[in-house]
């Protein structure tokens, strides 16, 4: 992987994590969803304009229909995320999502899309899984805790994690194939795939118009955090993976794990520090693996 690709990747994963973080702590629904992407629609307008006036007159049915495809999966898997949030603990549902999705992804990648892996990065993959297993709760997701109800919240984790992880997969080999082999911009793609995202979520913003109205004055401020800068984190990642195959930028991207085990232990004080800083380190090691395979 080349040493840019890794540094976009870093740099994505710190922007990353803190705008989970933020999602979080808005505790939303698919009218959150909505709200961050109308907002993103204002807030990166100017720059859409500006790289889109002469390239997207240009695009044709195949490239529309990327967009189609991308902004739907992105939106199902927005909101599946963001009902995992209220079901149970970031540190269980992220660490499973973002552990599941890459894994997938890269899978789909050697198998159907001739990407080749070494040794050493196939170890980075066994690295970087093994490492988000621990930080999600390690043995404790499959005795579960002792308390009934507490059991019950760690296996809504495990299951919408998994199920947000399906999701992210998804759409990181249909974005990645559509900058890859497209040659489309990883900023309109993101942009206009947005556009799609609040066409489709505009039917639940209206279904209930006071919650609505009442949610967007609870929740702006974290609206507003993730609009601004959930989309870098996605960009750079997509223009890591126009430097290096899917299969290392995918798995790579849990260096977010990193930051994650230590921004959400700590603000979000869901235990389990050690065990989860441990599976950090697995992660560490993962995506350096990843870097020199």
């Amino acid at each position: 992987m080349p040493l840019s690709a890794f540094a976009l990747i870093l740099l994505a994963g710190i922007i990353h994590a803190s705008w989970n973080i933020a999602a979080k702590k808005a505790n939303g629904d698919a009218r959150f969803a909505f709200q961050t992407s109308v907002l993103m629609m204002f807030v990166w307008g100017p720059v859409g304009l500006w790289l889109g006036w002469n390239v997207v007159p240009q695009w044709g049915a195949k490239e529309w229909a990327f967009i189609g495809v991308s902004g739907l999966l992105h939106v199902v898997y927005y909101v599946t995320l963001l009902r995992g949030y209220r079901k149970s603990d970031l540190t269980v549902v992220y660490p499973l999502a973002r552990g599941s999705g890459p894994l997938l992804s890269s899978l789909v990648a050697i198998l159907f899309l001739g990407e080749r892996i070494s040794l050493v990065g196939l170890v980075g993959i066994v690295g970087v899984v093994l490492g988000v297993f621990l930080v999600a709760g390690g043995p404790r997701l499959w005795r579960g805790p002792h308390d009934a109800a507490q059991r019950d919240r760690v296996h809504k984790g495990i299951r919408y994690g998994v199920l947000t992880g399906a999701f992210i997969a998804a759409y990181t080999v249909v974005d990645s194939y559509a900058v890859k082999f497209l040659a489309m911009s990883p900023i309109l793609l993101d942009y206009f795939g947005n556009l799609v995202r609040i066409v489709l979520l505009l039917p639940v913003a209206l279904r209930d118009r006071p919650a609505t109205v009442r949610l967007w004055r609870a929740q702006w401020k974290y609206a507003l955090v993730v609009a601004a800068i959930s989309p870098v984190s996605y960009v750079l990642v997509l223009y890591a993976v126009q430097q290096a195959p899917i299969s290392h930028v995918a798995p790579a991207r849990e260096v977010s794990m990193l930051f994650a085990a230590l921004i959400g232990g700590h603000l979000l004080r869901e235990g389990d520090r050690v065990l989860r800083l441990i599976g950090a380190c697995f992660i560490a090691v993962g995506v350096i693996a990843l870097a020199l395979g």
